[in-house]
């Protein structure tokens, strides 16, 4: 075969085996070839001329680019390091092992095997994804206007909205947006007074009487809101603290009893109710 007739691609010529270098790992991965009787240096020899052929047709050869003889190179070099490496854990010998590093270098074989297998299908599959490319650049969109027999079919097209509705849509989308407000209805306005409510309920303690014990829910019987009742238990503090009342609860967590002293000595001091409960 003359060079000119020869395949593009890394072609070998041993004294075992003549072809392409995916053929050879072919046969070693499908292990009808021992790599012990492929000679490496022979194929890094060969490998290191083509290289150089192909340098050297870089001017003559518009479609060639020295980034593909790159790859090509780093490609080579991967797959000959792992046909080194299964090569020489072939070689060892296969009886009882006693060296450590001898054992490790046995178990490395299937795994440099699977490492060449696992180089035959990543090229694999970038072919067929190359394939694929070159396929799809021949596909070309269909370019053309819709036929006269479907023109009729087309619907017609109304917006259903006449030039003065449009008008009051526009004035609508350009309307100035009222200002964000931040509400303040949910915040609770006091509207109890603990002096007025004091003055109930020592009206209430009055009727009844000094001495006379009247429970707490007495007391806010007439309470409408929650609020309402915790104003008067503030009135009631109020009025224990300058000694208008006093309590009584027997058992802890039992009702509270309010009882009314009496009428205050008028030398004594006035009771005053200090606003301070927000």
């Amino acid at each position: 075969m003359s060079e000119t007739d020869r395949p593009a691609g890394f072609h070998l010529r041993l004294s075992n085996f003549e072809g392409p270098f995916d053929l050879l790992l072919q046969l070693i991965s499908q292990r009808r070839l021992d790599v012990t009787e492929v000679a490496l240096h022979q194929v890094t020899d060969e490998f290191i001329a083509y290289t150089r052929q192909l340098t050297a047709s870089l001017d003559q050869d518009t479609t060639l680019r020295a980034d593909k003889i790159l790859d090509q190179t780093t490609e080579f070099l991967v797959v000959a390091a792992t046909l080194l490496d299964l090569k020489a854990a072939r070689l060892l010998p296969s009886g009882e092992v006693s060296d450590e590093e001898d054992l490790a270098l046995l178990e490395a074989r299937d795994l440099l095997f699977a490492r060449l297998l696992q180089y035959r299908a990543f090229k694999q599959v970038a072919e067929l994804l190359g394939e694929l490319e070159s396929v799809a650049l021949r596909r070309y969109p269909r370019a053309v206007s819709l036929e006269e027999r479907f023109l009729a079919l087309l619907p017609e097209v109304t917006l259903g909205v006449d030039a003065a509705a449009f008008a009051q849509v526009a004035a609508a989308a350009f309307r100035p947006r009222p200002k964000p407000r931040v509400g303040l209805d949910h915040i609770h306005a006091h509207a109890f007074s603990v002096a007025e409510q004091a003055a109930l309920v020592l009206e209430l303690l009055k009727a009844r009487g000094v001495g006379a014990w009247t429970t707490f829910a007495e007391v806010c019987a007439g309470c409408d809101l929650p609020i309402q009742i915790v104003a008067r238990f503030l009135a009631l503090l109020e009025l224990y603290r300058g000694k208008t009342i006093e309590f009584d609860q027997p058992d802890p967590l039992g009702p509270l009893a309010i009882s009314w002293i009496g009428e205050i000595d008028e030398t004594a001091p006035p009771v005053t109710f200090e606003e301070d409960y927000g």
